[in-house]
């Protein structure tokens, strides 16, 4: 699995109260599962992430413009959180409308068929 996979595994694994039933239930998940699970169905939660990401580091056109940044390791760690539960959210968010259009849709070809 990959390097980030194996750190969260160590922090779970360091907790002195292992019986998070949730993370036992991510360990017993295949790396496919996990892959599917980590990405967006569309290009559109790309793009919003994209732009979070843009509106945090701020809108200084890097085209044009030399940008760089320069940070500190506890400000970096609150920006990929802050993009992480952005990400998460989103991707929730994604799910809980194909869902809903996906009842839509059933509805509709169950009042169609009466």
């Amino acid at each position: 699995m990959s390097d980030s996979f194996d750190r969260v595994s160590e922090f779970f694994e360091k907790n002195p109260h292992n019986d998070n039933f949730l993370w036992q239930y991510v360990k017993s998940l295949s790396p496919e599962t996990i892959s599917q699970l980590s990405k967006p169905d569309s290009s559109e939660v790309f793009q919003v992430m994209e732009r979070k990401i843009t509106g945090l580091l701020g809108n200084i056109p890097s085209e044009h413009f030399g940008v760089t940044i320069t940070t500190n390791r506890e400000n970096l760690g609150r920006l990929l959180a802050s993009a992480m539960m952005s990400g998460y959210f989103l991707r929730n968010a994604e799910q809980r409308m194909n869902f809903e259009i996906a009842l839509q849709d059933m509805d509709n070809d169950g009042d169609q068929s009466s």
